[in-house]
């Protein structure tokens, strides 16, 4: 069974998972018609994979291919399913270097092709945990996972849309954190974000 080791205003400490205070606090929700995708377009390097992810990406991309642009296809038939990036993580590749290989556009919106062919019932893998639980990031160092919250200008607009709905990132993630760690991780985060948040409640 998971426990607390400890949770402050600053940061819930889960097992070996240590989320930080601008996870905790902040609102985020995807306004596609604002940014359009531009996660999957902008950056230095592509989405980062993990290991398992890999492997899978290998075995599974006849059945994405179908629901990838020409330009993508080309790019990964010539990098690789993945691949590595200047600081020497692993990757998915890029198209000219700038939008992910398994981007596709709909309505001048990027998609994940992967999870267009997921979405489609072709493979059961939705998409990169990173991209996932996107504004999220997971920083693996020796002895723990530090959760964070990646700001980035081009989510402004997220970051409107969620003080609007009142949608707390740790909901807006909901469903990527608990593949990530489970259930039972994600309901002792809950429960302590809304300890934290009646404490400060009855402070006011």
């Amino acid at each position: 069974m998971l426990k607390f080791a400890a949770f402050t205003p600053k940061m819930i400490i889960i097992e070996k998972t240590i989320i930080s205070q601008d996870f905790i606090g902040s609102c985020f929700s995807c306004d596609l018609s604002a940014c359009s995708g531009a996660c999957c377009v902008l950056g230095d390097s592509g989405a980062p994979l993990e290991k398992h992810e890999v492997r899978l990406l290998k075995k599974i991309y006849r059945q994405i291919k179908p629901f990838l642009r020409k330009e993508g296809i080309e790019a990964i038939e010539t990098i690789g399913t993945s691949t590595t990036d200047i600081e020497k993580d692993t990757v998915t590749p890029l198209i000219n270097g700038r939008e992910c290989a398994y981007v596709v556009f709909e309505n001048n919106i990027a998609f994940c092709g992967i999870e267009k062919a997921f979405l489609h019932g072709a493979i059961k893998f939705r998409k990169p945990a990173s991209c996932h639980l996107y504004p999220v990031r997971i920083r693996n160092l020796k002895d723990y996972d530090a959760v964070n919250y990646d700001r980035w200008d081009i989510c402004e607009a997220a970051i409107v849309k969620g003080g609007e709905e009142k949608m707390p990132l740790y909901l807006f993630t909901r469903e990527a954190l608990t593949i990530k760690y489970g259930h039972e991780w994600f309901n002792l985060l809950e429960t302590a974000i809304k300890s934290l948040e009646r404490e400060s409640s009855e402070k006011k």
